[in-house]
């Protein structure tokens, strides 16, 4: 019998994207717990992605370790941004571009 994992697949490497976020049985193992967690918007002018891009692109830490990409900056590629700075951008961007879109 297979011993059963003390962890959520999404705090273990099995839930983990090697591309930056979560995959699907990561998503999944947090629904279980009560979070709400949708797929990536890679692109377009969907306020989720201005929000996670604007809270993402102000967390601390660094972007790269022992020259590798943190899973932060893999995130942030995840979501259409190439650095934290990249990613505040789009983000001032995005919410510009909504903003503008309910005024009319």
């Amino acid at each position: 019998m297979a011993k059963k994992p003390a962890t959520p697949a999404w705090q273990r490497k099995a839930g983990k994207n090697p591309k930056g976020g979560l995959n699907e049985k990561g998503r999944e193992s947090a629904r279980k717990q009560g979070m709400n967690l949708k797929r990536p918007v890679k692109k377009g002018d969907n306020p989720r992605r201005a929000s996670f891009l604007a809270r993402m692109g102000n967390m601390r830490g660094p972007e790269y370790k022992d020259g590798k990409p943190t899973r932060l900056l893999l995130s942030l590629r995840a979501w259409g941004a190439s650095s934290k700075a990249d990613a505040k951008k789009k983000a001032a961007a995005i919410s510009k571009r909504n903003k503008s879109k309910k005024g009319k």
